[in-house]
């Protein structure tokens, strides 16, 4: 629906809820625990994620979908859905949750340990290589994870090789 996944079962939405804080509860904002009785809004890369992990299938009309199909789907309302789900799946094998990161104008938002644990240290920008990447963009993004005091971090996917590259630029006072 709209670029995300509907966990319609609230036991199943807090089981996967409860396994790394995946998806939002539908209406609750800050979750801290998996004690809600609401639909689960997965959104499309994670749900991607826990296919890819054999932890849920999707279905669309009471046909099961492949990752392939969600891939096609996705694409319609994610740019670079790819290149956006190595990176997401990169962090999430390093140990981190990661939340969508539109709030604080990125991609990603990575935590150490989980929304209403701890605060998100990183916003996470996917860029490709061939992307330009001026100074007025590092300045206007390094500004604004400072506002929200995170680190402003660069995701560069290399699919060939099959790894992803960071980048993270620190603010100081001099």
């Amino acid at each position: 629906m709209e670029g995300n996944i509907i966990v319609w079962k609230p036991e199943d939405g807090r089981r996967l809820f409860g396994k790394g804080y995946y998806g939002k509860p539908l209406g609750i904002p800050k979750p801290k625990s998996n004690d809600f009785n609401v639909p689960l809004i997965l959104d499309l890369i994670e749900a991607m994620y826990l296919m890819e992990k054999g932890l849920i299938k999707v279905t669309m009309s009471g046909q099961e979908l492949s990752a392939d199909e969600i891939l096609s789907h996705g694409a319609r309302s994610y740019d670079r859905l790819r290149a956006k789900y190595w990176v997401y799946r990169d962090l999430r094998e390093k140990g981190f949750v990661v939340t969508p990161g539109i709030k604080f104008g990125s991609d990603f938002a990575a935590y150490k340990h989980g929304p209403g644990i701890d605060h998100a240290p990183f916003m996470i920008q996917v860029r490709l290589k061939s992307d330009e990447f001026s100074a007025a963009d590092i300045v206007r993004s390094g500004r604004l994870a400072t506002t929200v005091k995170k680190e402003f971090t660069v995701a560069v996917p290399d699919p060939v090789n099959e790894k992803v590259e960071y980048v993270t630029f620190k603010w100081w006072k001099a």
